[in-house]
């Protein structure tokens, strides 16, 4: 169409305006006709069968998610290789007889029904998880009693951009939510005014206690998660993909206690890590770009009294965790992962050793743990999952994927090529022994 706009004095012309109306009879003609051009072609190849299988056949191999811990029980997900979607087991020993707590495949016929997000309460009696349809932001959450595996009707709605946290009574848990959008076009909604809630169990919700809102700051988001000894509420605000957030707290322990603001202006990204009482530690960029962890005392929370426990290094810290009183510190060196340990005082303790060159992702736990599971996954070893043992510092192989290849036939080093301007550019070389 003959559609034209004007701005700042230079007209853009926009022939598919019509397009954005996802609703309309004109869009849907038009995605089936493109529809039916493409694959008029596609079927004709002669090898389209062909790639497909062997596709499939480097697919087909089961794959495992990073064990948690939490109220005695192991959780991990599990995709057998074809799977549309990784179905969620629970065991209460790591050589016990594994149960399908829930398997997301089974909730519509075309596996198009995913897992969004999910929450176990404290005392490992409850599942609280998200379920979204056909790729849509949307999710509706729902809880499930892990001991019989049966949903108890909790449904909430609206929900997008949130997970769920559990307060430490096991009775409900907090979330965040839009209000609920145009019925006649849903899925239009503009995301604006998002609210801070907690839905208790058993209650409807409509009865859903509103937390924390802004109706001055359409664009904030709120992200709330319950300390480990479940004190605190931390309330990190984002604003649309700006990676700085803001930071806001609740104490938990006093009932009606009003919301805080910790980090008030969005000059850096803050990550909570754990906290010792009113001591809270964040992963930050705050005039460190390469990231740091802080220590904010409660009692204190001025910038001039923020103290530096893991000061900024060469290389980037992605992410830290807190378990068996140290930390764990995960950085990216020349496009690797390497693991660096830490005493609560910053104190080096060393490294954590990796079985080659790869990348690393998991360490979730409790301050309290022994134990704590990571994957490391490279160029030739699919994703294999460790047990670390915190208290003798070692790591032993859990599960390790079977693969129609010996990754020990192959091997990655690492070389430095000099750029222009005298970088040292890290490039990979695989190949066999």
């Amino acid at each position: 169409q003959d559609q034209v706009d004007t701005y700042h004095g230079t007209a853009v012309a926009d022939p598919y305006r019509w397009l954005e109306d996802p609703q309309s009879e004109a869009t849907r003609h038009w995605i089936e006709a493109q529809n039916q051009l493409t694959f008029s072609y596609l079927r004709q190849l002669p090898h389209r069968q062909a790639i497909q299988q062997r596709l499939t056949d480097l697919w087909n191999y089961e794959r495992y998610s990073t064990p948690f811990h939490q109220g005695g029980r192991y959780f991990y997900f599990k995709n057998d290789g074809l799977q549309n979607q990784s179905v969620l087991y629970t065991l209460t020993s790591l050589d016990g007889e594994p149960q399908v707590l829930l398997d997301p495949n089974t909730l519509s016929a075309d596996g198009t029904v995913a897992l969004s997000g999910l929450a176990i309460s404290e005392n490992g009696a409850w599942l609280a998880y998200g379920l979204s349809t056909a790729g849509s932001d949307w999710v509706e959450w729902y809880v499930r009693d892990i001991a019989t595996g049966q949903d108890t009707g909790d449904h909430l709605r609206w929900v997008k951009f949130s997970g769920a946290s559990w307060s430490h009574d096991h009775q409900g848990f907090f979330y965040s939510r839009y209000d609920q959008p145009d019925p006649e076009a849903p899925g239009e909604a503009v995301n604006y005014y998002q609210k801070l809630y907690y839905h208790r169990l058993g209650t409807p919700q409509a009865a859903d206690v509103l937390i924390y809102e802004r109706p001055d700051q359409k664009e904030w988001g709120f992200d709330g998660s319950v300390t480990d000894d479940g004190r605190y509420l931390i309330i990190s605000v984002w604003r649309g993909t700006d990676p700085n957030n803001l930071v806001f707290y609740q104490d938990l322990s006093h009932p009606d206690s009003p919301v805080i603001e910790l980090v008030a202006e969005f000059e850096a990204n803050y990550s909570f890590v754990d906290n010792e009482g009113d001591r809270l530690w964040f992963r930050t960029d705050y005039q460190a770009p390469r990231g740091r962890l802080i220590a904010i005392d409660l009692p204190q929370p001025q910038r001039q009294h923020w103290q530096e426990v893991i000061p900024e290094l060469e290389d980037t810290l992605q992410g830290v965790s807190l378990i068996q009183d140290q930390f764990i510190a995960n950085y990216l060196q020349d496009a690797h992962t390497s693991l660096r340990l830490y005493q609560l005082s910053g104190e080096p303790l060393g490294t954590l050793a990796l079985p080659g060159i790869g990348s690393v992702d998991g360490f979730e736990g409790k301050r309290q743990d022994q134990e704590t599971f990571y994957s490391f996954t490279s160029f030739t070893q699919p994703s294999t999952l460790y047990h670390y043992d915190l208290v003798t510092g070692v790591s032993t192989p859990y599960r390790q994927p079977q693969v129609a290849f010996n990754p020990d036939d192959y091997q990655t080093t690492q070389v430095f090529y000099p750029s222009r301007d005298g970088t040292a550019i890290p490039l990979f070389i695989t190949h066999r022994r």
